[in-house]
């Protein structure tokens, strides 16, 4: 592959989706685990919300990859080593995400292990990893803006 530029409408996409979906997910009822549980639809919607914020992350992250650097990955958790290694994360950032993309497998691949208690902890504790990969591509891109292209 050979680095181009990265699109601004897919970055801008993405990381809407990334807010959209954290946004879907701090509507429900998070303050009671009881009200949470009591209307298996909250459950639905909290585990479709998690796992396309997690999607869309990834997806950018393949994105600036593949786009801004000519590299393609097949894996998942190959993101986070490629975005640290190119210095677009900090190797805490891309620890982070790599734990975020075996979770996506997780609720992909095993989805009949992840309970509604496990969901319900998992977005009333852990919802600002996202907020914060999201955040570092934020900072990146701004600092790499001569790479976004304006074209559709």
């Amino acid at each position: 592959m050979t680095p181009d530029t990265l699109s601004r409408r897919v970055v801008g996409d993405r990381l809407s989706w990334v807010e959209r979906m954290i946004h879907e997910i701090q509507a429900l009822p998070l303050d009671d685990q009881g009200a949470f549980l009591a209307d298996r639809r909250n459950v639905g919607m909290a585990e479709s919300c998690l796992r396309r914020a997690l999607e869309a992350l990834l997806d950018l992250g393949r994105h600036i990859l593949a786009k801004g650097f000519g590299l393609g990955v097949s894996e998942y958790k190959q993101i986070a080593s490629g975005l640290e290694e190119r210095n677009v994360l900090s190797q805490e950032e891309a620890e982070l995400l790599r734990v975020l993309a075996g979770y996506r497998n997780r609720m992909v691949h095993f989805y009949h292990e992840i309970g509604p208690d496990e969901l319900y902890e998992v977005c009333t504790r852990d919802l600002m990893d996202l907020e914060r990969i999201a955040e570092a591509y934020r900072i990146w891109l701004k600092e790499h803006e001569e790479w976004l292209d304006e074209t559709l």
